[in-house]
């Protein structure tokens, strides 16, 4: 019997006209992958696998390679292959799937004589707003793959700090998951049969007799404790899908001290990003500052609205956004310097640098105080159980010495 077959992700260097370019492909084995950059007409200089992948079945939803298409778009775009001769070839060489049908519906558009935004615009699940209007702004002025550049840069730039923020999780979570484990394992199996030691006391403290009790129902009813704690573990993981209760758990979660500050920095960071994108592409400066609202919290678009109403006023962005309490000394200053050496775009950039990078010391920090906490926290917990289980036994010895 034989397995799902093997494909490999390969990076290949390839020869265009614009000089060498790194792109990424999926094919049977080398021959494969040097037969498809030929009907490409590119050359294949180099190839180095990735990993082999699977085809079969997988739990995981599909999802489309947003950033290997823009990566591979802008290859090909500059190694001379017209838009419609672009997208064909990226469909041509895709597998059955979802990248496929993707691909098929923004041929398909084209050929109806519709421009790229257009047909992007259609698939709205695979192409933010924001990715669109890039698109858009570089069909008016005849430079798609710088657009798409910068795009990918600014994408690649959000992923990074994004995934500062997740691993900076990682290892709190890990000890609350390990403490929970072992408080769990005290409550249900160490705790109760301690308590039968304890039945045979005469004068029992309150502890005891909490612990006594404990023990007796976990021995009537445990199984069904368990179930019911396994059941709301569950309960909680599936309304965690809900929009309205993730929102409501990250304003609790951003209302404690310190953390409020450190997510309007993260919001400020990719706030900057994107209007300095969209700014870059030729965009007006309310249509970026419209745009850019999405990557705000909630608590901050409104504070950017009222910066928008005086923008439109006539009053310059170094004005509006700081009395919006919407920057950063070092981004103020920034800011001001781009608009009056005409290069607002590049300043708003190296603004999200400064921020990127007093995101990383305020999460430095924030961990440094946090892990120490956690630990202390857990061992506190687990020590005081410890210590109620032995204390009575030590009475004991006591009493019969």
């Amino acid at each position: 019997m034989t397995g799902a077959p093997i494909i490999m992700r390969y990076r290949a260097r390839v020869d265009s006209e614009n000089g060498p370019q790194d792109l990424e492909f999926d094919a049977d084995d080398e021959a494969q992958l040097r037969m498809r950059l030929a009907e490409m007409g590119l050359s294949l200089v180099d190839a180095t696998p990735l990993g082999a992948k699977k085809r079969g079945f997988s739990l995981r939803k599909p999802v489309f390679e947003r950033a290997l298409f823009t990566q591979e778009l802008i290859a090909l775009l500059e190694a001379g292959l017209s838009l419609v001769e672009t997208v064909e070839t990226l469909r041509d060489k895709s597998k059955e799937g979802l990248n496929r049908t993707v691909l098929q519906g923004i041929v398909a558009a084209l050929y109806e004589g519709e421009p790229l935004s257009r047909a992007l615009e259609r698939q709205p699940e695979h192409f933010p707003p924001l990715y669109v209007a890039t698109v858009a702004s570089a069909e008016q002025t005849g430079h798609l793959a710088e657009a798409l550049k910068r795009y990918h840069h600014y994408d690649a730039r959000l992923s990074t700090v994004r995934k500062k923020v997740v691993s900076s999780m990682v290892y709190p979570s890990i000890v609350i998951g390990t403490g929970a484990m072992i408080i769990l394992f005290m409550a249900f199996y160490v705790i109760p049969k301690f308590s039968q030691v304890f039945a045979t006391m005469k004068d029992m403290p309150v502890t005891v007799r909490m612990m006594l009790a404990w023990g007796n129902l976990v021995e009537a009813h445990g199984g069904v404790l368990l179930a019911a704690l396994f059941a709301a573990v569950a309960g909680a993981g599936l309304s965690l899908r809900s929009a309205k209760v993730r929102n409501r758990l990250m304003s609790a979660f951003f209302s404690l001290p310190k953390l409020a500050d450190y997510q309007r920095l993260f919001g400020l960071t990719r706030f900057y990003r994107t209007l300095g994108l969209l700014l870059a592409g030729g965009m007006s400066m309310v249509t970026s500052l419209e745009l850019a609202a999405q990557v705000l919290p909630a608590h901050l678009q409104g504070a950017l609205l009222q910066a928008l109403d005086e923008i439109r006023a006539g009053k310059p962005l170094s004005g509006a956004l700081p009395a919006a309490n919407l920057t950063t000394p070092v981004a103020e200053r920034l800011i001001r310097v781009g608009e009056q050496s005409g290069e607002l775009a590049g300043m708003v950039t190296r603004s999200a640098e400064f921020c990127d990078e007093e995101l990383d010391r305020a999460i430095d920090t924030l961990m440094r105080v946090v892990e120490p906490v956690l630990m202390l926290a857990v061992g506190g917990i687990v020590g005081t159980i410890i210590f109620l289980l032995y204390m009575p036994i030590f009475q004991l010895a006591g009493a019969v010495g």
